[in-house]
């Protein structure tokens, strides 16, 4: 019997409709386009503005963007994975929400929290779900509503993130395709430079934490650019050896959309020409978990079957890591 590995069959993905672009954050803050171009490649983001929806409504829409396009039946499905930072309640699992709502009656279900490298670990757990034959049709979705936690009046936070979602299915393969390898790490001295203080067990909610506006992002920029810039790199140049793939062998860096600048280290690391390299950062800017689902369905139609793609991510934690993954069909 030939081994079974677990590749992706089909993508979705939404974004919403609203814009928020660098000029009209020159309004809302002390901040200018060039400035914000130049230091991060972003121009603009999309945010849900309806506040009676949150993230279950993103990841909704692109399963269901996916289950339309690849025509599937949803009762097939035997699990959805939700990777998110901004889940709708603390405590109700979102992704078990989403799985009734698009009718993934059959599915278990679980959200995965790992910060910006969600997605990436989520792939690691479909994965291995898949590998074990005991599943055939694993969802994974990387959903965040950025905006919910997000302080407007904050210049340092604002400008890098917007919302959106994007979904993958995975399936078993026994062409030798799917995901190959990964290499996963995480560091706790990273908890102090990227988080939100208030809100959890260790400082729970309260008047106290609303009025210092605890419940907001905080980020150290420049200690989480430097970890982040060091480790995206190294870890991703270590994949590649580890499986012996030169810069000629790898057709697409998938990487994590946080900073261009991370990206282009990342790359030059790696020695990959600039036409390998995934980026639609000044579209949505830095979606966190929905950042390298939103890359495969933005760039599908390069993809050919038996490419080599490297992902590559790192997130609030610290959480990091690198996936070699071979892309197993040509867009139908």
């Amino acid at each position: 019997m030939s081994k079974i590995t677990a590749a992706i069959t089909a993508v979705g993905a939404y974004v919403p409709d609203f814009v928020l672009s660098n000029k009209v954050l020159e309004t809302m803050v002390d901040t200018n386009d060039e400035w914000i171009t130049t230091r991060t490649g972003i121009k603009e983001r999309r945010i849900l503005k309806d506040k009676d929806k949150g993230t279950s409504y993103l990841a909704i829409k692109a399963a269901q963007d996916l289950i339309d396009k690849a025509g599937i039946d949803p009762k097939d499905i035997d699990c959805v994975l939700l990777a998110t930072t901004t889940p709708d309640m603390p405590v109700a699992a979102t992704a078990v929400y989403v799985a009734t709502e698009i009718g993934a009656v059959n599915a278990f279900a679980f959200d995965i929290q790992a910060a910006c490298s969600s997605f990436l670990y989520g792939m690691s757990a479909a994965s291995a779900y898949i590998e074990t034959g005991r599943y055939r049709k694993v969802l994974l979705i990387g959903a965040d509503k950025m905006s919910s936690i997000i302080d407007y009046t904050d210049r340092a936070t604002c400008i890098i993130f917007g919302d959106g979602a994007g979904a993958v299915l995975f399936e078993p393969n026994t062409e030798g395709l799917g995901l190959q390898d990964e290499i996963l790490r995480s560091d706790g001295v990273g908890r102090e430079f990227l988080k939100i203080e208030a809100g959890g067990s260790l400082l729970p909610a309260s008047a106290e934490t609303v009025a210092n506006r605890q419940h907001y992002v905080f980020q150290d920029g420049k200690t989480v650019f430097k970890y982040a810039v060091s480790n995206m790199a190294d870890i991703s140049e270590r994949i590649m050896q580890k499986n012996n793939l030169t810069n000629e062998d790898v057709n697409w860096l998938v990487s994590h959309q946080a900073n261009k600048r991370i990206i282009d280290a990342t790359s030059q690391r790696m020695g990959l020409d600039e036409s390998k390299v995934l980026v639609n950062i000044e579209r949505y800017g830095n979606t966190t978990s929905a950042t390298l689902p939103l890359l495969l369905y933005d760039f599908e139609h390069l993809f050919r079957k038996g490419d080599n793609l490297i992902f590559a991510s790192f997130g609030g934690g610290f959480t990091w890591g690198s996936a070699y993954l071979k892309w197993a069909y040509d867009k139908r």
